[in-house]
């Protein structure tokens, strides 16, 4: 089971990618970038860390590309790197190459889904980046 964490700030967005995810793992949620910071450091501490994160693009106080960066930092801290780091999931109503090519370039997320999230899609991306078989 795959211990999963959702940054969304909007609540159906939210809902949905939990009934998506909860098949595969343990989902936790957080609706901002700090709060999300914040979540991921204690369970890094912990020695546990996160599977998977999806991860909003546009949100208040931190956006997703502020927290794609702190996550990668973060695991060069706590030393998780390899299959240990967290494989992240953009999503967003984003559109655009050039968002799409900074999610990539500058926080090396594994994968960018846009919204409205497609069940079959979020699957393919899964199993693509070897989390579910």
């Amino acid at each position: 089971m795959l211990k999963i964490l959702i940054v969304e700030d909007e609540f159906i967005s939210r809902a949905l990618l939990m009934e998506m995810l909860a098949a595969h793992g343990v989902c936790h949620v957080a609706v901002n970038g700090r709060e999300a910071i914040d979540v991921l450091r204690r369970s890094m501490q912990s020695g546990g860390g996160y599977d998977l994160v999806c991860l909003d693009i546009m949100m208040p106080e931190m956006d997703g590309q502020e927290v794609l960066t702190e996550i990668r930092n973060m695991e060069r801290e706590f030393g998780l790197s390899g299959r240990r780091a967290t494989k992240v999931i953009m999503t967003t109503a984003l559109t655009d190459s050039q968002s799409i090519m900074k999610a990539f370039t500058e926080g090396c997320c594994e994968a960018y889904l846009t919204k409205p999230i497609d069940r079959s899609k979020l699957q393919a991306t899964l199993q693509d980046l070897n989390l579910i078989p």
